[in-house]
């Protein structure tokens, strides 16, 4: 089954209650955290996603664009992320390992991710505790970019990766998704999409979902 996961950073931040009703269609809410430094843009942080838990129900995808994520891992979880999302470049990998076994305690979902310039095989030491991996198609840090066609090989590998190892695990793509190219990371093994614009930029949001996912 494929998973719509709409990027709340092209939702309206003075109306994020509506905006998140109004992909109640869809599988996940994508938030995107950004310090700053591991990227070149600063979002939003722990007090929007307490607010967000508060207000709805669905699933939250709290995906860390931050340096050093283990520093804030359980307060995101405690905030009410359901999966968390951690940078494999943002920290050494010891510091990896740790972030993902304070997941672990906190009982939130695991994730690691990938910037286009990563190789997929970085995932290996901590694929089979995992239960997604997010590969990006745009270099993290701003919505509305053009989507990397170079990266459906990366997305191929990992989804040979997780086959092997841990078929139960996810494979997350994020990046200029939209209706032209959802058809291919799809083909390449993802079976779940962000989508910006693309959604909180339809007319009709629940078309627009149902469209990603392969259903007009």
């Amino acid at each position: 089954m494929i998973k719509i996961a709409p990027s709340i950073l092209s939702a309206d931040f003075a109306n994020l209650e509506r905006d998140v009703k109004k992909i109640s269609t869809a599988d996940y809410v994508h938030v995107d955290v950004m310090d700053g430094a591991f990227v070149p843009n600063m979002s939003i942080g722990i007090p929007v996603v307490q607010s967000l838990r508060k207000c709805t129900d669905m699933f939250l995808d709290v995906h860390l664009m931050i340096e050093k994520p283990v520093r804030y891992v359980e307060q995101f979880a405690k905030a009410g992320a359901d999966l968390l999302s951690i940078h494999l470049e943002a920290d050494h990998p010891t510091r990896i390992a740790e972030a993902l076994r304070i997941m672990d305690e906190c009982k939130v979902k695991k994730a690691v991710a990938l910037r286009p310039i990563t190789s997929p095989n970085a995932i290996l030491p901590y694929i089979e505790q995992l239960d997604l991996v997010l590969v990006m198609t745009v270099e993290p840090g701003f919505g509305g970019q053009a989507f990397m066609h170079d990266q459906l090989d990366t997305i191929r590998q990992v989804r040979a990766l997780i086959n092997k190892y841990n078929p139960a695990c996810e494979l997350e793509v994020d990046g200029g998704i939209a209706p032209a190219t959802a058809p291919l990371v799809i083909e390449a093994g993802a079976n779940v999409l962000v989508a910006g614009s693309a959604v909180y930029g339809a007319p009709d949001i629940p078309a627009a979902i149902r469209t990603l996912r392969g259903n007009p």
